[in-house]
């Protein structure tokens, strides 16, 4: 309202002005509107990958505003229109954060809410997920860079009347959103044409100071105005001449991208990422299982709304209401992780499409942090909206997390639509394949033995999916054991002990780790979609504490979504022994006598020693793990001690041909000949004079490597010239130049080189970190040091 009113006001003052001058206000007023029009278009264009209408507002009032100073300024001198157009910038940005701080429910002071937002706009814009909610980081970029190009265009489009030069900050604005969209919305096609139409109405006003060619001309004399429409001509041809060369160059280009999918700027900027404990949370499991007391957070459940009476709260695996951590999909043989790519998100989540065959159940729940850490944020299943906590979104696993890490007293509150399947459907129901769940289908190299065995043994036993999920279920809840103490751990060997290990050497018990990890891989063995999921499962409102931690599994079925399941046994039951048809077989008879024997067929080992089926070597896979360890552990000493010699043999040479005055660097260029002599076999006696070692050294290269080469040659007669050159350094010290010191090292290093190639191959791969050179480099500079 306030800049259509000022337009009129000006437009009534100018009723009494001259026609002329009227007519040139009105061509000013509505070049005006062009650029305000253009400005706002880019925000229209940019608001397509933004929740709701917000952004457009506010870059069209940025448009509006600075356009708005530039004409209100227009009598003022151009170098006092910034300041005025960044003091209105300043109240825009600053209303326009306060605003969007207040829809998002962003707590805290406006000059706060301002820095965190000039601090990460651009990246969280970048990293934001789609639709991206106007929030005060999110709008910030957007709303300043419409500012500047107001105020640009409007400077020079009408304080200096070049209209065509006064589009080129709109152009690159618009042009920008496009690309920052890229292919997260439909093709701007309506904006684009609506942006073409008006910059050129806006070409077709008249201009500003800008007289017709012939009142320009008519003072000229004759010579003078044909010179002029000349140069105007040929200014006229060249251009149009240019315009067609770029239309025929570049047009079939630019339509051959119309139909191809435009390039997203946000795969270029990396998302918020996690550390191991958070990428992992499964390896929590049993460090909370020992502090059972410790509170990590409190919930308060505020509402909940859509539950079927007829389900009674209870899922198809027993399991009460479930506090989710984080999902793991990802399992490479040794850890299961969650492999999520972060996005930042507003307030509001994506909503992902609910199972048909499932109830849905809104809960939402306050919570506080209290001893709980990392940056994994706890939710009901599935969070449809966050407020009171700055979140990133993975929308595959449905995991959150707090970029800036958790911090006891944080509050947040989630709203969940939590979905309950119809149990009913189960029984029938089907299990999904192919691309779309190869992640959750993928089994690891290097599955034991025993363990597809047993998978084996259990998918014969049940025909359809949710009866093979039963029968592993019901295995694994009868025949372990659940304690506290177990140590962490969930590769393929852990996973091996805890089936089949004795009970009285720590096998066949665990936390639910184990339990969890257990079903999910034999789970992927039969057939199954499994994945891992860690959380919590508190017995109402109020404290979260580490006994309240578990991971369960889950199984992803047609129709039904994940379903969840409890492998863990009864409280206060004691496991079944593990029936002999499900172990695994010995691979080698017991006993290598064909007599029969008494003896069992399972040799008992010592207590403590972790015991498992034997493999192809008849021995234990710890035992291969501890040998593969120290293996590995050499092998890395080993690299460590090559790298460490390489590096001091290759200081000391730089040491000796690099630094120092030229004597000693010659000195010490002598000295890389002698240690390469003695590296190839051919040491020279210490009674030899330097000339006599320089023919040694010749007669060496050549023999080595023959006269035929050039470079041979070449590095062999060197050596006499670093001879004559270490003489001098002996009878007439403090002559030699720098020329003369760089002279000395190349000759050093082409014959190294050259007799080093001269070498068999093993040798010359030992050349660079043999530790002779160094040990002689020590003793001499011991001797030295005991001599002054």
């Amino acid at each position: 309202m306030g800049s259509g009113a000022t337009v009129v006001r000006i437009a009534e003052r100018g009723a009494g002005l001259p026609a002329g001058r009227r007519s040139l206000l009105a061509s000013e007023l509505l070049l005006a509107v062009v650029l305000v029009v253009l400005v706002a278009l880019a925000g229209v264009v940019l608001g397509r990958m933004y929740a709701g209408g917000l952004l457009p507002l506010l870059v069209a009032g940025a448009a509006t505003g600075s356009v708005l100073v530039g004409v209100l300024c227009r009598r003022l001198p151009s170098w006092l229109v910034a300041p005025l157009s960044v003091l209105g910038l300043a109240a825009w940005t600053l209303w326009s954060l306060r605003l969007t701080a207040d829809r998002a429910d962003l707590p805290g002071p406006l000059v706060e809410i301002a820095g965190e937002a000039a601090r990460n706009g651009i990246p969280r814009l970048l990293t934001a997920m789609i639709p991206v909610e106007p929030t005060p980081d999110t709008v910030l970029v957007p709303v300043v860079a419409a500012w500047l190009a107001g105020l640009a265009a409007s400077e020079v489009a009408l304080r200096a009347g070049r209209v065509l030069l006064g589009y080129l900050p709109p152009v690159l604005l618009f042009a920008g959103a496009v690309y920052l969209v890229g292919p997260n919305a439909e093709p701007a096609v309506g904006p684009t044409l609506v942006f073409v139409a008006v910059a050129v109405l806006g070409l077709a006003l008249p201009g500003r100071g800008r007289p017709a060619a012939a009142d320009r001309m008519a003072g000229l004399p004759p010579k003078a105005r044909a010179a002029t429409r000349i140069r105007l001509v040929g200014a006229s041809t060249a251009g149009m001449a240019v315009v067609v060369a770029l239309a025929v160059l570049l047009g079939p280009a630019l339509v051959g991208m119309v139909g191809g999918r435009p390039v997203d700027p946000r795969r270029y900027v990396e998302p918020p990422r996690v550390d191991s404990l958070d990428e992992n949370p499964l390896i929590r499991i049993s460090g909370w299982a020992l502090h059972p007391e410790q509170k990590l957070l409190d919930v308060t459940t505020l509402a909940t709304a859509g539950a079927d009476p007829a389900t009674n709260g209870a899922d198809p695996a027993g399991a009460g209401a479930r506090i989710r951590l984080a999902v793991l999909s990802d399992y490479d043989g040794v850890t299961w992780q969650v492999g999520a790519t972060y996005r930042n998100a507003g307030r509001i989540l994506p909503a992902t499409d609910t199972a048909p065959g499932s109830v849905v159940e809104t809960v939402r729940q306050e919570l506080t942090v209290a001893e709980l850490t990392g940056r994994l944020l706890p939710a009901v299943a599935t969070p449809r909206e966050v407020t009171g906590a700055r979140v990133a979104y993975d929308p595959a696993t449905g995991t959150l997390i707090h970029p800036e890490g958790l911090a006891p007293g944080l509050r947040y509150t989630v709203l969940s639509a939590q979905e309950r399947p119809e149990v009913n459907l189960l029984a029938i129901a089907e299990v999904p394949a192919g691309a779309e769940v190869a992640r959750v289908l993928r089994v690891a190299d290097g599955v034991p033995e025993s363990l597809r065995q047993l998978a084996e043994q259990l998918g014969e036993s049940a025909g359809a999916p949710y009866q093979r999920a039963a029968a592993v279920e019901q295995f694994l809840a009868e025949h372990y054991r659940l304690v506290p103490d177990a140590p962490s751990g969930h590769a393929y060997p852990n996973l091996e002990f805890f089936l089949f290990g004795p009970r009285n050497a720590g096998g066949q018990r665990g936390t639910s780790e184990q339990f969890a990890a257990a079903f999910a891989v034999l789970g992927r063995l039969v057939g199954l979609p499994t994945r891992v999921v860690v959380g919590f499962r508190p017995s109402g409102d109020g404290p979260v504490r580490a006994g309240d931690a578990y991971a369960w599994p889950e199984v992803l079925f047609d129709g039904l979504g994940w379903v969840p399941f409890d492998p863990l046994p009864q409280p206060d039951t004691e496991p079944r022994p593990v029936e002999e048809g499900l172990r695994p077989p010995p691979e080698k008879p017991p006993s290598p006598t064909p007599t029969p024997s008494t003896e069992p067929t399972v040799t008992p080992q010592a207590s403590g020693a972790p015991v498992g089926p034997a493999d192809a070597a008849g021995g234990s896979p710890s035992v291969l793990l501890v040998g593969g360890v120290a293996v590995g552990v050499g092998l890395a000493l080993a690299a460590i001690l090559l790298l460490t010699l390489l590096w001091l043999r290759r200081a000391l040479s730089r040491g000796r041909l690099e630094r120092g005055s030229p004597g000693a660097r010659v000195g010490g260029a002598w000295r890389e000949v002698t240690d390469a002599l003695r590296l190839a076999g051919q040491p020279a006696t210490g009674d030899l004079a330097a000339t006599e070692v320089a023919v040694v050294a010749h007669d060496v290269l050549v023999r080595a490597r023959g006269a035929d080469g050039e470079p041979t040659l070449v590095a062999a007669v060197g050596v006499t010239g670093l001879a004559d050159l270490l003489n001098r350094v002996a009878f007439a010290p403090g002559t030699l130049t720098e020329q003369q010191a760089e002279r000395a090292a190349a000759i050093a290093r082409a014959y190294v080189t050259a007799l080093r190639v001269a070498r068999p191959w093993w040798r010359r791969l030992l050349w660079p970190v043999h530790p002779g050179p160094l040990r002689r480099e020590w003793a001499d500079r011991r001797r030295r040091s005991a001599r002054t």
